[in-house]
């Protein structure tokens, strides 16, 4: 049975192909004899039209010049068309999708057109007209099926990462997400804010420390082991530029804890020197340590309970939020509460003048060891952002930045210590260790160690301390 059904179709296909040559013939001797013909055949192939119906040329192709044998049947009209360039002189026989498709295909050969619609393409990825991405600190504008880049230098560079941490310098570099598409010139600008020294602070004269040049210094020392509970660690200024507050707040709480001996351990309130030292109000656009040491003395701070950081520092409503009077023996009062109400102590805290203190390195280790932390002006270099752990030096790399940022390099921080470990190419170093004010998640927990005894990035440069401004009747 099944062979007999196989002739039977082997037959009846057979039976196709003839009578399409002969109609075909036809089409050249007679072309209206096709008519008849054509009638007889479209009754055995009408089970074709459910899978071919509105497909001709699109589904058996297009060919170039005259040729019979680019012919497929039209069953809506029971016809056959063609799909040759000559039936353009005999429309009657074309297949309806001549034009839609045998011509477009011309039209949009790769020769002539792009393959892509308009836009560009990035890493396989199709972008419209007017698209914009960023990648770090630059962004791509689409614009004539064409990227155009702006060309920053970033301040987060992964060739000066990798290039850090495949020598052997001591210390250890990594990307940090709170740099991520910033520009080298606004870690500059917004990551340090401390204006160069002033001539005043240049000139003064440099004070020693009481301890004897036999006093032995110890290899290792850090304030808050001497002075658990007293000293006060890193906080975070984020883009506001401001370290000239952040330090200056800080070495002077630990300094009257120290010299309170304990009694009071409130950390100092960055912000009200932030928002109230109104002296060409500089705020977070930079400012100099003079004149907020000048404020410490004449105006004092509340604390950082008290007066906590803004969240938008950048608000136009961060005007100073508190005032105060003097009881006519240089002792100040708050007259406002605090601006965080929650906190009731609206107690302002005063210091002494500033003094300089030796850039001898013994004699800053003696400062700090005797009187507590000091603080310090350093000149940043692009590295210095990525500084996860380890003995900090300058690498000078390929990519160095030009001169046009020196003038946005000054940073003030908190150098709280000292130490002796095992740095570059395994020798011993000697090192500072500082608080910084980039949150804790930044370096060691806050911290970093710097080269000691070299003035490494100017950290010995110029060294500012002050003493706490008490009095005996001053109370808890």
């Amino acid at each position: 049975m099944w062979t007999a059904y196989k002739i039977l179709i082997l037959s009846y296909l057979t039976t196709e192909i003839w009578m399409e040559k002969q109609y075909l013939s036809q089409r050249q001797v007679n072309p209206g004899a096709y008519l008849t013909r054509n009638h007889t055949i479209l009754e055995g192939t009408r089970f074709k039209r459910a899978i071919f119906k509105g497909q001709y040329c699109s589904l058996f192709g297009c060919c170039k010049d005259r040729d019979d044998g680019c012919v497929t049947q039209f069953y809506e009209v029971d016809a056959l068309c063609y799909c040759d360039t000559f039936c353009e002189r005999e429309n009657s026989d074309c297949c309806p999708d001549y034009n839609s498709f045998c011509r477009e295909e011309e039209e949009w050969s790769p020769h002539t057109q792009s393959w892509y619609p308009e836009g560009c393409l990035r890493d396989g990825q199709h972008y419209e007209e007017g698209s914009v991405i960023k990648e770090n600190c630059n962004s791509c504008t689409c614009s004539g099926q064409q990227w155009k880049c702006s060309h920053h230098v970033c301040l987060v560079q992964p060739e000066v990462i990798d290039y850090i941490n495949k020598g052997d310098y001591g210390w250890t570099a990594q990307n940090y997400s709170q740099f991520w598409g910033m520009t080298l010139e606004e870690g500059f600008k917004f990551r340090l804010g401390t204006l160069p020294p002033s001539s005043m602070l240049l000139s003064m004269n440099e004070m020693t420390a009481s301890l004897t040049a036999t006093t032995d210094l110890p290899e290792f020392f850090t304030a808050s082991y001497k002075w658990p509970g007293w000293t006060h660690g890193p906080l975070d200024q984020k883009n506001c530029a401001a370290s000239w507050a952040f330090s200056t707040a800080s070495v002077a709480a630990d300094r009257i804890a120290i010299q309170s001996n304990g009694r009071y351990t409130a950390n100092l309130s960055p912000q009200n020197l932030i928002s109230c030292c109104a002296k060409n109000r500089h705020g977070c656009n930079s400012g100099s340590i003079d004149r907020a040491w000048w404020f410490l003395r004449k105006r004092g701070l509340v604390s950082h309970a008290c007066y906590p950081l803004f969240k938008d520092q950048n608000a136009s409503n961060n005007n100073c939020a508190m005032a105060s009077r003097s009881d006519g023996r240089g002792k100040r009062h708050a007259i406002k509460p605090c601006p965080n109400n929650i906190e009731k102590s609206n107690r302002i805290y005063q210091c002494s003048p500033p003094y300089r203190v030796s850039s001898n390195e013994s004699e800053i280790m003696k400062e700090i060891m005797q009187n507590g932390p000091v603080q310090a002006i350093m000149q940043v270099h692009e590295d210095f952002f990525h500084y996860k752990r380890g003995i900090y030096r300058h690498i000078t790399s390929t990519n160095e930045e030009s001169g046009k940022y020196r003038r946005l390099r000054t940073h003030a921080v908190k150098l709280t210590g000292w130490g002796t470990l095992k740095g570059a190419q395994g020798r011993k170093e000697k090192f500072w260790i500082a608080a910084n004010s980039w949150g804790k998640s930044w370096g060691e927990n806050g911290y970093f160690r710097i080269l000691r005894g070299v003035n490494e990035s100017d950290i010995e440069k110029l060294i500012i301390a002050a003493w706490g401004q008490l009095t005996s009747s001053d109370e808890p």
